[in-house]
């Protein structure tokens, strides 16, 4: 009799860590899919601004595609005057976005969120970063930057999807 109730805890246990092990697969699943608006082959323009004006402009193209079973989203950018590879994933034990930014200069890991249909990626507390769509089905990033109690726009790039 010992055995076979042994036997019955050790399936039923089994069975939970299969049951959590799927909701958690789920759970990913469905944060990655939030951000499906981003997906596409992307050109548009770039700009960068100081003090409220326009200092630079140039063309960019933008590359976004799921990877790895849709567990990661891959960021391609190139403007005249950046490139970056960024991989975006979502982290279930921290519930938190991560941000995984390549550059020449190096890389870096910012935490983001998912809020009112935009990523939202902050580098620092008086630094963060937007992804959303437009009304026109196109996609926009931009940055801002607290300085003196208000957002400064320190960025923005606009996209049409080319596909």
């Amino acid at each position: 009799m010992g055995y076979r109730n042994a036997s019955k805890l050790f399936g039923c246990i089994v069975l939970f860590f299969l049951f959590d092990a799927v909701l958690a697969q789920e759970l990913k699943y469905e944060k990655m899919e939030q951000l499906s608006f981003l997906v596409g082959e992307w050109v548009g323009t770039s700009k960068t601004y100081e003090n409220g004006v326009v200092a630079k402009q140039g063309a960019a193209y933008e590359k976004i595609c799921y990877d790895l079973d849709r567990s990661i989203l891959v960021i391609e950018l190139n403007t005249e005057f950046l490139q970056l590879h960024t991989i975006i994933l979502y982290n279930e034990a921290d519930q938190t976005y991560y941000y995984y930014r390549f550059s020449k200069e190096g890389a870096a890991r910012y935490p983001a969120e998912f809020k009112e249909g935009n990523l939202i990626v902050w580098r620092d507390e008086k630094t963060r970063f937007f992804f959303g769509s437009t009304p026109e089905e196109g996609f926009i990033e931009y940055g801002e930057q607290l300085i003196n109690g208000n957002w400064i726009k320190t960025f923005e790039d606009t996209f049409t999807n080319t596909q």
